[in-house]
């Protein structure tokens, strides 16, 4: 007869723990660790003489990070895994250590200093609406710190939603932050117009990435609140990439009203999102989204995709359908006007 499991306090300690591994990932990238690896398997004196540091502390850093799987140990020496080389090293075209200077941001750490209080609240601690301010600096970081994590996805996501060729086309990219995304569009589609529209100085990243890819004269700029501006009209695509949670249904069925109208007929609105299944704890990347945006928004939420599909018809949207995204987590819901 099977007996069952002892109770253990393991996840307790596991769980209260956490920030240590923060800390130490954080560490690692500030002292360049992964990029000393990377140029080849080192012993812990010769990555303290790399990275500028004391051998004792390298060492229990580099013990810890592969004792986490972020680096492999034999004999002495320390080693990239296969992700931490891609994603890690300096030198990767793909390197993520610059998202922390949003993910670890003090804004989005933070809200989380008084987590209990959100949740009495329903919402953000934080003063001034949070993340959802006007022109708050957390979406310079953000534009800067994102851009390498999205490149992909961005691609994937022109190829998921084609543009037939021949006629001028337009994409309205809303919050659009780097501007991946609909440089992407203008990339893959040589007949695209892209208008990016986010707070100024966020557009200014946005438009270094455009002139960096080629794209410069076919990439405007719209600055001001998505809420506020006017779009004008003739769209053929609306890009509403990781926005929609930041807000509560209401709001976001008055956005995608505006949405609807500024959208050709049988123009599409296209939303990256982070979209959990009905029981609201899977999967736990999408799921567990929505604590981020109970600590960080006064309303936003991580939402299902009916959810998605009433708002979108409550704006006016005929149908709209739901595609999972390559090299992410998110799904992609697309809409349709009639």
């Amino acid at each position: 007869m099977v007996q069952p499991a002892q109770p253990s306090p393991a996840q307790f300690f596991d769980t209260v723990n956490s920030h240590t591994r923060t800390a130490a990932l954080k560490a690692a990238v500030d002292l360049g660790l992964f990029s000393a690896v990377g140029e080849g398997g080192a012993t812990a004196a010769e990555l303290a003489e790399r990275c500028g540091a004391a051998k004792r502390g390298v060492r229990i850093l580099s013990d810890f990070l592969a004792m986490l799987g972020f680096l492999t140990k034999a004999d002495g020496r320390y080693a990239l895994t296969p992700d931490s080389a891609v994603f890690l090293d300096r030198r990767s075209p793909v390197y993520l250590g610059g998202a922390l200077e949003f993910l670890l941001s003090p804004t989005l750490v933070g809200a989380f200093d008084d987590l209990a209080g959100a949740v009495r609240r329903g919402g953000t601690m934080v003063p001034e609406g949070g993340t959802v301010a006007p022109e708050n600096p957390v979406w310079v970081r953000f534009a800067r710190g994102m851009a390498p994590m999205m490149a992909m996805p961005a691609q994937e996501l022109a190829k998921l939603v084609e543009i037939a060729p021949g006629r001028p086309a337009r994409v309205l990219d809303i919050a659009a932050g780097h501007g991946l995304f609909g440089i992407a569009f203008a990339q893959r589609y040589p007949n695209v117009e892209v208008v990016a529209l986010d707070w100024p100085q966020v557009l200014e990243v946005a438009r270094g990435n455009a002139e960096a890819a080629g794209v410069g004269a076919r990439h405007q700029l719209l600055p001001g609140s998505a809420f506020d501006v006017e779009y004008g009209g003739g769209y053929d695509v609306v890009l509403l990439t990781n926005f929609l949670h930041h807000f509560d249904p209401p709001t976001c069925e008055q956005l995608l009203a505006k949405v609807h109208a500024a959208l050709n007929p049988g123009g599409r609105a296209v939303a990256l999102e982070f979209v959990p299944n009905e029981d609201r704890i899977s999967p736990p990347e999408s799921a567990g989204f929505s604590l981020m945006m109970l600590a960080t928004t006064p309303g936003g939420d991580a939402y299902t995709f009916a959810e998605f599909d009433r708002m979108f018809r409550a704006a006016g949207f005929a149908r709209s359908e739901s595609h999972p995204l390559p090299t992410t987590p998110e799904q992609v819901v697309i809409a349709h006007k009639t």
